[in-house]
Protein backbone atom coordinates (compact mmCIF):
# COMPACT_ATOMS: atom_id res chain seq x y z
CA UNK A 1 0.00 0.00 0.00
CA UNK A 2 1.37 3.41 -0.96
CA UNK A 3 0.43 6.94 -0.07
CA UNK A 4 -2.45 8.51 -1.98
CA UNK A 5 -3.74 12.05 -1.59
CA UNK A 6 -7.49 12.70 -1.35
CA UNK A 7 -6.98 16.28 -2.50
CA UNK A 8 -7.52 18.06 0.83
CA UNK A 9 -6.33 21.63 0.59
CA UNK A 10 -4.20 23.56 3.01
CA UNK A 11 -5.68 24.25 6.45
CA UNK A 12 -7.23 27.66 6.97
CA UNK A 13 -6.36 27.86 10.67
CA UNK A 14 -4.38 26.11 13.37
CA UNK A 15 -7.67 25.25 15.08
CA UNK A 16 -8.92 23.45 11.97
CA UNK A 17 -5.60 21.67 11.58
CA UNK A 18 -5.63 20.59 15.21
CA UNK A 19 -9.22 19.30 14.98
CA UNK A 20 -8.36 17.04 12.03
CA UNK A 21 -4.88 15.89 13.03
CA UNK A 22 -5.25 15.60 16.81
CA UNK A 23 -8.61 13.86 17.39
CA UNK A 24 -9.36 12.48 20.87
CA UNK A 25 -8.31 8.97 19.86
CA UNK A 26 -4.83 10.37 19.19
CA UNK A 27 -4.50 12.61 22.25
CA UNK A 28 -5.91 9.99 24.62
CA UNK A 29 -3.77 7.04 23.55
CA UNK A 30 -2.43 5.35 26.66
CA UNK A 31 0.87 3.94 25.39
CA UNK A 32 1.56 5.54 22.01
CA UNK A 33 2.19 9.06 23.30
CA UNK A 34 5.42 9.95 25.08
CA UNK A 35 5.05 12.25 28.08
CA UNK A 36 6.76 15.08 26.20
CA UNK A 37 4.01 14.94 23.55
CA UNK A 38 1.30 15.15 26.18
CA UNK A 39 3.15 17.86 28.10
CA UNK A 40 3.93 20.31 25.33
CA UNK A 41 4.92 18.88 21.94
CA UNK A 42 1.33 18.36 20.75
CA UNK A 43 0.76 22.04 21.49
CA UNK A 44 3.69 23.00 19.26
CA UNK A 45 3.46 20.39 16.50
CA UNK A 46 0.54 21.93 14.54
CA UNK A 47 2.67 25.01 13.82
CA UNK A 48 5.44 22.87 12.30
CA UNK A 49 2.86 20.71 10.52
CA UNK A 50 1.33 23.90 9.07
CA UNK A 51 4.72 24.74 7.51
CA UNK A 52 5.26 21.19 6.26
CA UNK A 53 1.85 21.16 4.57
CA UNK A 54 2.94 24.17 2.54
CA UNK A 55 5.61 21.99 0.94
CA UNK A 56 5.43 18.86 -1.22
CA UNK A 57 7.02 16.64 1.42
CA UNK A 58 5.02 13.49 2.12
CA UNK A 59 4.22 12.07 5.53
CA UNK A 60 6.80 9.35 4.90
CA UNK A 61 9.29 12.07 4.00
CA UNK A 62 8.64 13.70 7.37
CA UNK A 63 9.24 10.34 9.04
CA UNK A 64 12.53 10.17 7.14
CA UNK A 65 13.47 13.52 8.68
CA UNK A 66 12.57 12.11 12.10
CA UNK A 67 14.95 9.21 11.51
CA UNK A 68 17.80 11.53 10.53
CA UNK A 69 17.24 13.72 13.59
CA UNK A 70 17.24 10.61 15.79
CA UNK A 71 20.54 9.41 14.35
CA UNK A 72 21.94 12.92 14.82
CA UNK A 73 20.91 12.73 18.49
CA UNK A 74 23.10 9.67 18.98
CA UNK A 75 25.94 11.24 16.99
CA UNK A 76 25.82 14.34 19.22
CA UNK A 77 26.66 12.16 22.22
CA UNK A 78 30.01 11.41 20.58
CA UNK A 79 30.97 15.03 21.27
CA UNK A 80 32.71 14.87 24.68
CA UNK A 81 31.52 16.88 27.64
CA UNK A 82 28.42 18.88 28.45
CA UNK A 83 27.93 20.44 25.02
CA UNK A 84 27.52 17.12 23.24
CA UNK A 85 25.01 15.94 25.82
CA UNK A 86 23.10 19.23 25.68
CA UNK A 87 22.93 19.07 21.89
CA UNK A 88 21.65 15.51 22.17
CA UNK A 89 18.87 16.62 24.52
CA UNK A 90 17.78 19.33 22.10
CA UNK A 91 17.88 16.99 19.11
CA UNK A 92 16.00 14.34 21.08
CA UNK A 93 13.19 16.81 21.70
CA UNK A 94 13.24 17.82 18.03
CA UNK A 95 12.95 14.17 16.99
CA UNK A 96 9.83 13.78 19.12
CA UNK A 97 8.37 16.97 17.66
CA UNK A 98 8.90 15.77 14.09
CA UNK A 99 7.51 12.40 15.16
CA UNK A 100 4.26 14.17 16.09
CA UNK A 101 4.19 15.94 12.74
CA UNK A 102 4.49 12.96 10.41
CA UNK A 103 1.24 11.52 11.70
CA UNK A 104 -0.44 14.90 11.52
CA UNK A 105 0.62 15.35 7.90
CA UNK A 106 -0.69 11.86 7.11
CA UNK A 107 -4.03 12.47 8.84
CA UNK A 108 -4.55 15.83 7.13
CA UNK A 109 -3.78 14.46 3.67
CA UNK A 110 -5.38 11.07 4.33
CA UNK A 111 -2.19 9.27 3.36
CA UNK A 112 -1.56 6.90 6.25
CA UNK A 113 0.06 3.65 5.11
CA UNK A 114 1.86 0.57 6.46
CA UNK A 115 5.07 2.03 5.06
CA UNK A 116 4.70 5.02 7.37
CA UNK A 117 4.23 2.79 10.41
CA UNK A 118 7.23 0.71 9.35
CA UNK A 119 9.46 3.76 8.91
CA UNK A 120 8.36 5.10 12.29
CA UNK A 121 9.43 1.82 13.91
CA UNK A 122 12.77 1.96 12.09
CA UNK A 123 13.34 5.47 13.41
CA UNK A 124 12.67 4.67 17.05
CA UNK A 125 14.36 1.27 17.11
CA UNK A 126 17.52 2.51 15.42
CA UNK A 127 17.76 5.69 17.50
CA UNK A 128 17.25 3.88 20.78
CA UNK A 129 19.91 1.35 19.78
CA UNK A 130 22.45 3.95 18.67
CA UNK A 131 22.15 6.13 21.79
CA UNK A 132 23.32 3.40 24.25
CA UNK A 133 26.18 2.55 21.90
CA UNK A 134 27.16 6.23 21.95
CA UNK A 135 26.92 6.21 25.75
CA UNK A 136 29.35 3.29 25.80
CA UNK A 137 31.77 5.23 23.61
CA UNK A 138 31.44 8.26 25.94
CA UNK A 139 32.24 5.98 28.88
CA UNK A 140 35.34 4.67 27.08
CA UNK A 141 36.44 8.32 26.55
CA UNK A 142 38.70 9.71 23.85
CA UNK A 143 41.21 8.69 22.70
CA UNK A 144 39.90 5.13 22.64
CA UNK A 145 42.42 2.54 23.75
CA UNK A 146 41.78 -1.06 22.76
CA UNK A 147 41.50 -3.71 24.09
CA UNK A 148 41.04 -1.94 27.46
CA UNK A 149 38.08 0.17 26.27
CA UNK A 150 36.26 -2.81 24.80
CA UNK A 151 34.62 -3.24 28.22
CA UNK A 152 32.73 0.07 27.96
CA UNK A 153 31.80 -0.22 24.29
CA UNK A 154 30.59 -3.77 24.96
CA UNK A 155 28.45 -2.61 27.89
CA UNK A 156 26.94 0.05 25.61
CA UNK A 157 26.23 -2.53 22.91
CA UNK A 158 24.64 -4.92 25.43
CA UNK A 159 22.50 -2.07 26.76
CA UNK A 160 21.36 -1.31 23.21
CA UNK A 161 20.45 -4.97 22.67
CA UNK A 162 18.40 -5.18 25.87
CA UNK A 163 16.57 -1.92 25.10
CA UNK A 164 15.69 -3.03 21.57
CA UNK A 165 14.49 -6.41 22.83
CA UNK A 166 12.30 -4.67 25.39
CA UNK A 167 10.78 -2.48 22.68
CA UNK A 168 10.30 -5.48 20.42
CA UNK A 169 8.19 -7.33 22.99
CA UNK A 170 5.21 -5.07 22.32
CA UNK A 171 5.49 -5.64 18.58
CA UNK A 172 5.86 -9.38 19.18
CA UNK A 173 2.50 -9.30 20.96
CA UNK A 174 0.81 -7.73 17.92
CA UNK A 175 2.46 -10.26 15.58
CA UNK A 176 1.45 -13.17 17.81
CA UNK A 177 -2.16 -11.99 17.99
CA UNK A 178 -2.33 -11.45 14.23
CA UNK A 179 -0.91 -14.90 13.54
CA UNK A 180 -3.43 -16.40 15.95
CA UNK A 181 -6.31 -14.64 14.18
CA UNK A 182 -7.11 -12.42 17.18
CA UNK A 183 -8.32 -8.81 16.82
CA UNK A 184 -6.02 -5.83 17.21
CA UNK A 185 -5.16 -5.13 20.83
CA UNK A 186 -7.04 -2.20 22.36
CA UNK A 187 -4.80 0.49 23.88
CA UNK A 188 -6.43 0.27 27.32
CA UNK A 189 -5.28 -0.51 30.83
CA UNK A 190 -7.61 -3.50 31.09
CA UNK A 191 -5.95 -5.24 28.15
CA UNK A 192 -2.37 -4.68 29.31
CA UNK A 193 -2.66 -5.08 33.07
CA UNK A 194 -1.62 -8.41 34.64
CA UNK A 195 -4.53 -10.52 35.80
CA UNK A 196 -3.75 -10.29 39.50
CA UNK A 197 -1.33 -11.92 41.91
CA UNK A 198 2.30 -11.04 42.54
CA UNK A 199 2.93 -9.64 39.05
CA UNK A 200 0.08 -7.13 39.40
CA UNK A 201 1.42 -6.02 42.79
CA UNK A 202 4.93 -5.57 41.42
CA UNK A 203 3.54 -3.58 38.49
CA UNK A 204 1.73 -1.24 40.86
CA UNK A 205 4.91 -0.87 42.94
CA UNK A 206 6.87 0.06 39.80
CA UNK A 207 4.73 3.20 39.46
CA UNK A 208 6.57 4.67 42.45
CA UNK A 209 9.99 3.91 40.94
CA UNK A 210 9.43 3.78 37.17
CA UNK A 211 12.99 2.84 36.17
CA UNK A 212 11.50 0.86 33.27
CA UNK A 213 10.74 4.19 31.57
CA UNK A 214 14.39 5.29 31.47
CA UNK A 215 15.18 3.73 28.11
CA UNK A 216 13.43 6.02 25.65
CA UNK A 217 15.69 8.30 23.62
CA UNK A 218 14.47 11.38 25.53
CA UNK A 219 15.22 9.91 28.94
CA UNK A 220 18.59 8.55 27.82
CA UNK A 221 19.71 11.96 26.57
CA UNK A 222 18.57 13.58 29.83
CA UNK A 223 20.56 10.98 31.77
CA UNK A 224 23.60 11.71 29.60
CA UNK A 225 23.25 15.45 30.29
CA UNK A 226 22.89 14.86 34.04
CA UNK A 227 25.96 12.61 34.00
CA UNK A 228 27.99 15.22 32.14
CA UNK A 229 27.02 17.90 34.66
CA UNK A 230 27.88 15.70 37.62
CA UNK A 231 31.11 14.78 35.83
CA UNK A 232 32.20 18.42 35.94
CA UNK A 233 32.53 17.98 39.69
CA UNK A 234 33.10 14.25 40.20
CA UNK A 235 35.25 13.71 37.13
CA UNK A 236 34.87 12.01 33.78
CA UNK A 237 34.79 9.40 32.38
CA UNK A 238 34.13 7.85 35.79
CA UNK A 239 30.55 9.19 36.03
CA UNK A 240 29.67 8.02 32.51
CA UNK A 241 31.02 4.58 33.38
CA UNK A 242 28.95 4.35 36.54
CA UNK A 243 25.86 5.36 34.55
CA UNK A 244 26.19 2.71 31.84
CA UNK A 245 27.06 0.04 34.41
CA UNK A 246 23.91 0.95 36.37
CA UNK A 247 21.67 1.16 33.31
CA UNK A 248 22.48 -2.33 32.02
CA UNK A 249 21.17 -4.40 34.97
CA UNK A 250 18.16 -2.09 35.38
CA UNK A 251 17.35 -2.48 31.67
CA UNK A 252 17.66 -6.26 32.00
CA UNK A 253 15.30 -6.22 34.97
CA UNK A 254 12.85 -4.08 32.99
CA UNK A 255 13.02 -6.54 30.08
CA UNK A 256 12.31 -9.53 32.32
CA UNK A 257 9.51 -7.69 34.09
CA UNK A 258 7.96 -6.67 30.78
CA UNK A 259 8.04 -10.27 29.55
CA UNK A 260 6.42 -11.60 32.71
CA UNK A 261 3.78 -8.85 32.65
CA UNK A 262 2.85 -9.72 29.06
CA UNK A 263 2.53 -13.40 29.84
CA UNK A 264 0.37 -12.59 32.88
CA UNK A 265 -1.98 -10.29 30.94
CA UNK A 266 -4.79 -10.81 28.43
CA UNK A 267 -2.58 -9.70 25.56
CA UNK A 268 -1.42 -13.19 24.61
CA UNK A 269 -4.54 -15.04 25.68
CA UNK A 270 -7.12 -16.31 23.18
Amino acid sequence: MTETSPGRGRPTSIAELRAVTQPPEVRNRRNAEHWTASLYLRDLSPYLTWLLLRTRISANGVTGLMILVGWSTAAALLIPGVWGALLAVLLGQLQMLVDCCDGEVARWRGTRSPAGVFLDKVGHYSTEALIPIALGIRAAAYPLEFPADFLWTTVGALLALVIVLNKALNDMVHVARANAGLPKLADTHGETAPRGGLVAKLRRAARFLPFHRLYHSVELTLIALAASLVGLVAGQPEVDRIVVLALLPLATLALLGHFVAIMASRRVRA
